[in-house]
């Protein structure tokens, strides 16, 4: 079957071109596409990755077609997507890290053609498209009342927010949380600090309107920051004088800065615990007396996600209305205005902004 996706020359460039899509095999399932998310990922990594792909990998939308041995979700249910896909036998997946799954499912590039040769897809999802085909553990069935946009940004934003709060820092009811950034992530962040009952979410921002949204997403405090102030020093002093001259207990960086991989250990007390959300991926240099005394430093990948617990959880407390998801999406796009996307992504004006394929 035919699909419209957007496809990076892996060099600066896109184009919404025509792919064709093989069958689903016995364990995979073919989606049809309502809802992808638009990543700082998909243009940082993907669109200079160097190699061809399907970009998206935040994605929500109805099952088309199952595989024989696929029992969990059948053809006309709603799904979302999730991009570290856990084979649930290795031994990581074993010690319930599935999120560091060491076999993680992929598809074969066969089942993906592209002019005169195969392509893959972006985290083995390919969400901006009109269709893909995953394997059926990328899929989790939605049961509650959502808008695909909505249940898109669950698959990564939301997702590794929440998670990196909840099932990696372990934050502790009536705790001081500081959050470094107030995008998408950020916000998720924020939400799951109020989910972990934290007293005080002091947000960190430049952006002073990305500041009143956090306020409106939960945040008790908040902290406009000079864009000059070098590893947010100056931003640390006020963060300290909100938490009795002593530091947050935890620091969650959500910028995706090289330069501010350090700053969440200049907010933390003396045995707090700084957690790199947003996943730098190069080579930064700073002080080690930030590590002084007995703080911690932790870099989870998505969340430390387990899908089978953790999305189901998350659909609830949205069908609960203790999750704010459509209010994070911000706008909406078609799947041919993904240059827009990316420019108001890049601008800083939305919290989310979601592509419709269809």
């Amino acid at each position: 079957m035919k699909a419209r996706a957007a496809i990076t020359d892996g060099k600066g460039n896109f184009a919404i071109e025509e792919v064709t899509l093989g069958d689903p095999q016995r364990d995979e399932v073919l989606v049809k596409i309502f809802a992808s998310g638009v990543c700082h990922t998909d243009y940082d990594h993907m669109m200079f990755g160097g190699v061809p792909v399907i970009m998206g990998h935040e994605g929500a939308g109805v099952v088309s077609e199952v595989g024989t041995s696929v029992t969990d979700v059948k053809i006309g249910d709603r799904v979302l997507l999730n991009w570290a896909i856990p084979c649930g036998d290795c031994f990581q997946c074993k010690r319930g890290a599935e999120n560091i799954c060491e076999s993680k499912r992929v598809v074969a590039p066969e089942r993906f053609m592209y002019g005169s040769g195969n392509i893959v897809p972006d985290f083995g999802l390919g969400t901006m498209s009109t269709q893909t085909v995953v394997p059926k553990e990328a899929v989790t069935r939605i049961d509650v009342d959502i808008p695909f946009a909505s249940a898109a940004i669950l698959g990564c934003a939301m997702m590794t927010g929440f998670g990196s709060v909840v099932n990696a820092a372990k934050v502790e009811e009536g705790s001081a949380v500081v959050v470094l950034g107030t995008g998408g992530v950020g916000l998720s962040v924020i939400q799951g600090a109020l989910y972990a009952r934290a007293k005080k979410i002091i947000a960190v921002d430049t952006n002073d309107a990305r500041l009143r949204l956090a306020r409106e997403f939960g945040a008790t405090h908040t902290i406009l920051a000079d864009s000059l102030d070098q590893g947010l020093l100056t931003a640390a002093k006020e963060v300290r004088r909100l938490t009795e001259n002593r530091g947050a207990d935890y620091a969650f960086e959500c910028t995706a800065v090289p330069e501010l991989g350090s700053a969440p250990l200049a907010m933390i007390r003396n045995g707090g615990i700084a957690v790199g959300v947003s996943g730098i991926e190069k080579e930064i240099h700073f002080n080690m007396e930030l590590f002084e005394w007995d703080k911690l430093y932790i870099n989870p990948l998505y969340g430390q996600c387990r899908p089978a617990i953790d999305f189901p959880l998350l659909l609830d407390l949205y069908d609960q209305k203790r999750l704010k998801l459509d209010e994070m999406v911000t706008r909406t796009y078609a799947l041919e205005d993904l240059s827009q996307a990316f420019a108001d992504m890049s601008a800083g004006i939305n919290a989310k902004g979601v592509l419709l394929p269809e």
